[in-house]
Formats: structure tokens, C-alpha cells, sequence
């Protein structure tokens, strides 16, 4: 083993390192109030600003309690962390029932409408659920890296990164168990889009029931907007 390698994980172990940056998921969350806003107005759950300034307020405490990197929490912090990304969700998953109504009801007519509203729609899970694993997975992001391995609750998820520690050198190397290797919000927007492309894990297997069921409801989601909303937009371009 390269000892610059093992020196690093002697002098900086996971739980001294810093957090994660917070930059990533509140920009994730920006552009999700971002696309709500774009959205068709027949597509809006409540009116059009209601929802983006709920989110807006529940995301400045975050902020202001982890304004660079994700180090500290409460148990206020927890809650508003999981009430903002169920409101992104379930605001979405509103949208997207909305959408499929004026489809069968013969509401909408314009076939560019629907290809854009299914694509918010489509890219809001994403960035929807790619939190949610976030914020749930392994008791979230602030015990991921600031808890010892031995005290984190027990994982929702199985990646590549937890099973490669017997493989080839250059692999292993940056396994869990040699490098200490925790996911990040990249790993779990991956993960969200994986699963929303091909409605099934891919390489990060789900553990839990909650990661199942979260899963299920994210593939159905993107099943129905891929099959049903974009087909009907373009047989209307047509």
C-alpha cells in the first residue's frame, strides 16, 4: 500500500474530516424550486409562488446552521432537512398526477407543453429522491461523516465502493473498509438517475424497506412520464 495513502487515513480519519460542502445540495434544491416555478400553470399544486417560498424558508435555517460545510445537526435541523425534500417530492409527484389528468381528460393541447412539463417533472424526481437517499441513507449527511463507522445506523443501501475491498490494488484502495469511503450527493443523484432511466438498481443495491419503497414510488413516477406523458406529447406534435 502507497504509505501517502496510508498516512492520509492515520492523520485525517472520516469522522475528523470535514463535512460535506453544503453548496451541492442547496443548489440541487435551488434549481428543483427553479423548475416548480417553470412549471405549466395547470401543472402547479398551489399557486405558483406558494410552494418555491415554503421551500425557500425551510432551506435558509439549513443553511444558516451549515452555511459551508454539513457538520452539525438537531434534531430541528433533521426535521427541516426531511420536511423540505417531502415537500419537494410530494409537490412533484402532485405535478405529475396533474399532468397525467389533463392527458386523459384531453385538457391539453399543446404537444411542446407536455415534452417541457414532463421534463421538470422528470428531472424534479430526480433531484427529489437523489436527496431523499441523501438525507435518510445511513442516518444522513452529517453521521456519514461524523460518527464513527461502528456507531452509524445501519445502511439503506449497498454500494459498489462497500463489497470491492478484495479486489485488485488500485481498486481496493478506495473501498469502505481500506479507504473509510462514505457516498456523498453525487453517488446519490447518480443512484436517483440510474433508477429513474432504467426503473431499477443498477449497481447500488437498496437494503431497507423505506429504500424499497422509495425505489418503487421514484420508478413508477418516471415509468408514467416516460411511457405515458412523453409518448402522448409527441403523438401530439404529430
Amino acid at each position: 500500500m502507497p504509505a501517502d495513502r496510508s498516512e492520509a487515513r492515520t492523520r485525517h480519519p472520516r469522522h475528523q474530516r470535514r463535512g460535506e460542502a453544503r453548496l451541492p445540495a442547496a443548489v440541487a434544491t435551488v434549481v428543483a424550486i427553479a423548475l416548480y416555478l417553470a412549471l405549466p400553470e395547470q401543472l402547479l399544486v398551489l399557486p405558483r409562488f406558494v410552494v418555491p417560498a415554503l421551500e425557500m424558508v425551510l432551506l435558509v435555517p439549513l443553511i444558516a446552521i451549515n452555511p459551508r460545510r454539513v457538520t452539525r445537526q438537531t434534531r430541528f435541523s433533521r426535521v427541516v432537512s426531511l420536511t423540505l425534500v417531502a415537500v419537494i417530492g410530494v409537490t412533484n409527484l402532485g405535478a405529475l398526477g396533474l399532468l397525467i389528468h389533463d392527458l386523459i381528460a384531453g385538457a391539453a393541447d399543446s404537444g411542446q407543453d407536455l415534452l417541457l412539463g414532463a421534463l421538470q417533472v422528470w428531472l424534479t424526481n430526480v433531484i427529489a429522491f437523489g436527496l431523499a437517499y441523501w438525507e435518510l441513507d445511513r442516518g444522513g449527511p452529517v453521521k456519514r461523516t461524523q460518527a464513527g463507522r461502528a456507531d452509524l445506523p445501519l445502511a439503506d443501501f449497498r454500494f459498489s465502493q462497500d463489497e470491492n475491498a478484495d479486489t485488485v490494488v488500485e481498486v481496493a484502495e478506495g473501498s469502505s473498509v481500506k479507504s473509510d469511503w462514505v457516498p456523498t450527493l453525487v453517488d446519490y443523484l447518480y443512484v436517483s438517475v440510474t433508477n429513474s432511466t432504467a426503473f431499477s438498481p443498477t449497481d447500488t443495491m437498496p437494503l431497507s424497506s423505506r429504500a424499497k419503497v422509495l425505489m418503487a414510488v421514484q420508478s413508477v413516477a418516471a415509468l408514467l412520464t416516460s411511457l405515458l406523458v412523453i409518448a402522448r406529447a409527441v403523438s401530439v406534435l404529430k
